[in-house]
């Protein structure tokens, strides 16, 4: 897996910065004071810090923003960072601070002088989740070289505030690595190898195949998976951190680890990023990570589906009709509607077993969310105000676009079939709510339930505030806060 850049806190060691071998970063308020290191470096530099400070450019630059001084005078530095960031900055401006820092690293060390910041746990956080590239398909590849050292005032105190940060990045990491990760490289077998793995972490985890699949009445899920030659795999993930006997939350993803569309074939242009449909499993998968290495006070169960859909002469056909795991018939109309299919197994094994006090699915389920919300914010349906209210506000808090989309009767509707009980798609129009209101007919009445497609911000073509191009790890953050606000208080 791709790891962290190391990053360490010390107190602020002002005779150390004019030998660093490497990068300096200093933070300058909209006021242009300079703090205690800072002021060393101007010093150094002979007053061109507080020149380009006092400059006409600098005062029009933005929460976040960095300008290079490179080959500093003074220094043994290979370049000064200086970050324009108030003094009392908001979360997602000191992690954009953090971002901006990892954007100019490359390989070399960083020192921080953050000696006058507020938020460095979040300007540390920003900084690990955006010092990220997958390089794990390139045969020069090796480890990232470089680490970051944060000056500040009380060093102790924001390692242990960045500690459950970090935690997260790393399990957005994991989420980016298997989001990115080839078809030919991350196999339904390879997955589940890997998140067996984090029993090392305290997870108890669990791989039913196909055979126990089947014993359970899985038909939906293993009826995309039978024209591959991959076996489908469902894996549970069990984190129980909180009070014994609690009901869990439960999440569950879709993983589809290659969708060629099966017999309804999808066109060839673009089919290349169609390793990304097993992303939703791969945000279940990241956010149990996070749990293990923050130890999590909660109880939460992950499943995720994982299979793969081609085409051959034992795929599903359009026209055939499946009997789900819940006893429901679904008539196939298209069977490039997959990830509903897998879906909704699972969560009806879910709630048949674990009773959970509520339930989140992931899946980057339909391209009509695209449509509508564009790469900017996940889809969010449900049947539960109070917990849609919690999600919504936790991803407001870390930054990540998420908007409610409705559910209704008129939508349930068009999912109606002559010859089963429902159709696993209702056309064209609504398309990312009607594939809701399928996987809704697999909860039960008591369960609070959210429902995430998350098909355009999984992975992205332009980069984002916390991510370069490609897999975003969308959904861990939110979801790890969700989890501390509304399980974790006593």
């Amino acid at each position: 897996m791709t790891t962290l850049t190391p990053i360490t806190f010390e107190s602020t060691e002002i005779d150390q910065i004019a030998e660093h071998q490497g990068r300096i970063a200093v933070f300058v308020d909209p006021e242009g004071r300079l703090d205690a290191g800072a002021r060393r470096v101007n010093k150094l530099m002979r007053g061109a810090l507080l020149r380009l400070v006092e400059g006409e450019g600098f005062a029009k630059a933005k929460a976040g923003d960095l300008h290079v001084m490179s080959y500093p005078t003074g220094l043994a530095a290979e370049a000064v960072d200086v970050v324009f960031l108030p003094r009392k900055a908001s979360v997602q401006e000191a992690r954009r601070a953090g971002a901006s820092l990892a954007k100019r690293r490359g390989k070399s060390n960083v020192l921080a002088l953050a000696a006058g910041m507020r938020r460095v746990a979040d300007m540390a956080f920003g900084l690990a989740m955006r010092d990220y590239g997958y390089d794990a398909q390139k045969s020069d590849a090796k480890p990232r070289a470089g680490a970051v050292t944060i000056m500040c005032g009380k060093p102790d105190e924001a390692s242990e505030a960045a500690a459950p940060l970090l935690a997260v990045a790393e399990g957005a990491f994991m989420t980016r690595d298997l989001t990115n990760a080839p078809a030919n490289v991350l196999t339904t077998s390879s997955f589940a190898d890997e998140l067996v793995a984090m029993g090392e972490l305290g997870l108890k985890v669990e791989v039913l195949d196909e055979d126990e699949l089947a014993n359970l009445g899985m038909r939906t899920l293993l009826c995309v998976g039978q024209g591959s030659d991959s076996p489908s795999k469902v894996v549970v993930m069990h984190w129980d951190g909180g009070k014994k006997g609690d009901a869990p939350l439960a999440l569950v993803g879709k993983g589809v680890v290659f969708d060629t569309g099966g017999i309804s074939l999808k066109p060839g242009a673009g089919m290349e990023d169609m390793t990304m449909d097993m992303g939703g499993a791969g945000v279940v998968s990241g956010v149990m990570r996070s749990l293990a290495l923050r130890g999590a006070k909660a109880n939460v169960v992950g499943l995720v589906g994982l299979v793969e859909n081609m085409p051959s002469g034992n795929a599903v056909r359009p026209g055939d009709v499946i009997k789900s795991m819940k006893g429901d018939t679904v008539e196939v109309i298209n069977t490039d509607a997959e990830g509903r299919l897998v879906l909704c197994d699972v969560m009806w094994y879910a709630q048949e077993r674990f009773k959970p006090s509520a339930m989140i699915d992931l899946a980057t389920l339909t391209g009509a969310i695209i449509i509508g919300l564009g790469h900017e914010n996940a889809g969010v349906f449900s049947n539960d105000d109070d917990l849609c209210n919690d999600f919504l506000k936790a991803a407001k808090a870390e930054g990540e676009g998420a908007w409610r989309m409705p559910l209704g009767q008129a939508y349930d509707d068009m999912l109606k079939s002559r010859i089963a009980d429902m159709k696993n798609i209702g056309g064209r129009p609504a398309g990312s709510v009607t594939a809701a209101q399928f996987l809704q007919r697999f909860v039960k009445d008591d369960v609070p339930w959210i429902h995430l497609d998350i098909a355009g911000v999984a992975s992205v073509k332009s980069e984002t505030a916390l991510a370069p191009v490609g897999a975003t790890g969308w959904g861990v953050a939110t979801l790890n806060r969700l989890i501390a606000d509304r399980y974790e208080v006593e």
